[in-house]
């Protein structure tokens, strides 16, 4: 096991091995040392002993080495914003899936398990962390639920927090979503920031700008993964945020903030995924996907990989990462191609990543199994009573978690509101599942193109309660029925027949099984969807946001349809 105490004696090696005194423990040999300081790349050795690197510029003997054979060695990456649970995989399976694209660490904030589970949820991440082999930091959840206007499993306040403050993987207080309540200084929200103040709190702010931004800084927040745009990205550098460029399977914002990485400001931008499932990380990758783009974009290498890297681990305070020097933890990726980011070796944490490294993980028991708690439902669960004519629609544009709020004429008969397949217009509901309410939110979504059939799934964010979308009501209550009969999962219906499904027993959002299967239930999941005409490339990872009321401007939750400009319930009628 990797020395983590560095005392006397760990610094007696490490000193005499960077003086060549004594072999190192690992020495990659005949390397390309690319810097984040300058961009220049110099051939030498890097030695290692433990975790730390102790010597560059220079040549070595190890008692391992590793040829690199002339490739391009940097930092490894450091995703800034992520939750785990969207990968739909254990922290185990993540770190087996992610970590061979040369992401050494994540700053993950277990908000989706924690509105499920509570403090058992955010105790689960922190036992995982103690094994995996990437360095998975955690940001405590600072809004759970995120508002009072929908049901989650558990609500977690100040004195829920402040048992996990001191834990070594813990960062600080993860993204701070009810700016609301901090522009407005709510007491439960000003108690989670106050305690904080020391340490760091990270943003959640779509769309705020001007003297309402400058009031939310003011609680000390400092980073922010929301821009969309590169004015609002500038606006909030200016202001002396660290912008997050955020590229995951749903919020696709890298094309819109490239222009923002100039060498002026790149010590001030970081990179994250925010959310990205299996699918997505097999067929493009994951912070080796952001650099290659960046780059073929026009992105200087310098500034990307300093993004990715040094830039990320300073704005989070992780001092001793993000560059190849002595002194320096020994996170490394050799690549094989420096310009398209292929990643061939990672070390992290002074250890080269194989298959044996990670069966000596150990691992913890998962938890969460009986999480879902819903009575069945039937067709007739999905009613929308007519008042007139018009409906306000909630509007989803691909590749976005801010949606719209639309409005359109739906037929009416019986004194019901009835779906439209013609233009487009779908039932969502949103079925509780945490404390046996019976509480439905139903209204009408856009932007989904099915024709027949429904989609369901136990992960919507952030209370976690089902949610549905469907061509008619009879399918919708099928494959609702088949996500409680799963304990949690994805499930695509037609009529009565299940198409596709996948199980996600742990706290209803993340699999039992090896990544590679979820990445083949995914793949089936996606082709039964476009079977039933949906024309969203990623229709689950959209379905999980549309009950997240935090996101503007129209969102669903289980007590209805949600204003979230005008932060109120609102009838899907009027």
């Amino acid at each position: 096991m990797i020395e983590s105490l560095h005392g006397v004696e760990f610094l007696e090696r490490a000193i005499a091995a960077g003086a060549g005194e004594t072999k190192a423990d690992l020495v990659i040999k005949d390397a390309r040392l690319f810097s984040v300081v300058d961009g220049s790349t110099v051939e030498t050795d890097i030695a290692i002993v433990g975790d730390r690197i102790v010597g560059t510029h220079a040549v070595y003997a190890g008692e391992t080495e590793i040829a690199a054979g002339g490739r391009v060695v940097v930092p490894g990456f450091i995703d800034t914003h992520l939750h785990i649970e969207s990968s739909l995989v254990t922290p185990f399976e993540f770190d087996r899936c992610v970590l061979p694209h040369g992401v050494t660490t994540v700053i993950c904030d277990p908000h989706e398990i924690a509105n499920v589970l509570g403090q058992e949820g955010i105790r689960y991440f922190l036992e995982c962390s103690e094994r995996t082999l990437m360095d998975v930091r955690v940001n405590l959840s600072s809004c759970v639920p995120a508002t009072r206007f929908e049901t989650a499993g558990a609500c977690l306040e100040i004195a829920d927090l402040l048992p996990f403050r001191d834990h070594p993987q813990v960062i600080g207080l993860a993204e701070f979503m009810n700016f609301p309540g901090v522009i407005h200084c709510d007491p439960s929200v000003l108690a989670k920031l106050a305690a904080f103040q020391d340490g760091h709190i990270d943003g959640h702010a779509p769309l705020l700008s001007g003297l309402a931004l400058n009031a939310y800084l003011s609680a000390r927040i400092r980073t922010d993964h929301e821009a969309t745009t590169a004015g609002e990205a500038l606006e909030k550098l200016a202001k002396g945020m660290t912008i997050l460029i955020r590229e995951g399977s749903v919020s696709k914002d890298l094309d819109a903030l490239a222009p923002i990485l100039q060498p002026d400001v790149s010590a001030f931008v970081a990179l994250c995924t925010d959310d990205r499932n299996p699918l997505d990380i097999a067929e493009e990758g994951h912070i080796d996907s952001m650099i290659r783009r960046l780059i073929a974009k026009g992105a200087r290498p310098l500034d990307v990989y300093r993004a990715a890297s040094w830039s990320a681990a300073i704005a989070f305070g992780l001092k001793d990462r993000g560059q190849i020097a002595p002194g320096w933890r020994a996170d490394l990726v050799l690549l094989d191609d420096f310009e398209d980011c292929r990643v061939g070796d990672v070390i992290t944490g002074g250890r080269l990543v194989t298959e044996a490294a990670f069966k000596s993980r150990g691992t913890v028991p998962p938890v969460g199994l009986d999480s879902v708690k819903a009575p069945g439902v039937t067709a007739q669960s999905f009613k929308v009573p007519a008042r007139n004519w018009e409906s306000r629609v909630i509007g989803v544009v691909s590749g976005r978690i801010i949606t719209e709020d639309l409005s359109k004429s739906v037929p009416v008969s019986d004194g019901e509101a009835r779906i439209d397949t013609g233009q487009d217009v779908l039932k969502v509901a949103v079925v509780e599942r945490h404390k046996m309410t019976g509480n439905i939110g139903t209204a009408f979504v856009s932007g989904f193109g099915m024709k027949q059939g429904a989609i369901a799934s136990s992960v919507g964010h952030d209370s976690h309660n089902i949610c549905v979308v469907g061509a008619d009501e009879r399918s919708m209550a099928a494959a609702v029925n088949r996500v409680i009969a799963l304990k949690g999962g994805f499930v695509v219906a037609n009529g009565e027949e299940i198409k596709a499904e996948l199980a996600l027993p742990l706290a209803g959002l993340m699999s039992l099984e090896p990544f590679e299967h979820v990445h083949d239930a995914l793949e089936a999941l996606r082709l039964e969807a476009k079977r039933l005409g949906c024309t969203l490339p990623e229709p689950f990872l959209q379905v999980a946001f549309l009950p997240l009321p935090v996101i503007p401007h129209l969102k669903i939750t289980d007590l209805g349809l949600f204003d979230v400009n005008a932060f109120e319930l609102v009838d899907p009628a009027a």
